[in-house]
């Protein structure tokens, strides 16, 4: 029985994916560097902004510390108050997120959030929506010593909400949500967002479902009482 529905943030409940995308063209433009959406997809999608700065820097030979910055402010400052101006032009909550959020508040299904971002970031976009209330509990990215794909953060979510493991859901959109999910041996859907997860990280999930609110058919399909 599940007992308590676990949530990613970017790119499963929010469409911010093509934000992080648009940041990253934005820094390497200078350099003549082509940024395509398949790469950010691929190497970066569903990662946390540290780990794909550090990505970044390795993977273009760029000429940058991230401690050290970038125009004499702090790289990820830099990338920080991007973010801000293109969330300040609004970001869309992802189809079904609300129908699906209501749907297990009136089941009484505990629910949890589980994100690489920044605490403060992520509970401004909740609020901007109504959403913030929804949820139970809350595990952000400075809170473990481990980000995905190790399941740190999940295995955290369920201390914090106090359910097990196995009677938790895991909703992720990226592979590595998944691997950290699976790894945590928490049963996970995917609805994917930029990307459809490779077979070998497919096979990982219950199910690939096309939008959240598939996520209530596919519970009332399978008889799961909430």
């Amino acid at each position: 029985m599940i007992k308590a529905v676990i949530f990613d943030l970017d790119g499963l409940l929010i469409d911010s994916e093509r934000i992080s995308y648009r940041i990253y063209q934005e820094l390497l433009k200078p350099f003549g560097i082509e940024f395509s959406l398949k790469e950010y997809a691929e190497n970066y999608s569903g990662k946390s902004a540290v780990k794909n700065m550090d990505f970044l820097i390795e993977t273009y030979h760029l000429p940058w510390k991230r401690e050290e910055g970038l125009k004499k402010v702090g790289l990820m400052e830099k990338v920080g108050l991007m973010e801000k101006e293109f969330l300040a032009l609004g970001v869309d909550l992802k189809r079904g997120a609300k129908e699906l959020l209501r749907y297990l508040e009136e089941a009484g299904c505990k629910t949890a959030m589980a994100s690489s971002s920044i605490e403060d970031r992520a509970l401004k976009i909740l609020d901007q929506h109504g959403i913030r209330p929804y949820f139970d509990t809350f595990v952000f990215g400075h809170e473990v010593e481990k980000g995905k794909p190790e399941p740190d953060i999940f295995l955290k979510a369920c201390e914090k909400i106090g359910e097990k493991p196995e009677d938790c859901l895991v909703l992720e959109d990226s592979m590595a949500g998944i691997q950290a999910a699976h790894a945590a041996h928490i049963p996970v859907i995917c609805i994917p967002d930029m990307k459809t997860p490779d077979r070998n990280y497919a096979d990982m999930a219950l199910m690939v479902l096309d939008s959240l609110s598939d996520v209530i058919s596919y519970l009332q399909e399978k008889a799961y009482r909430l």
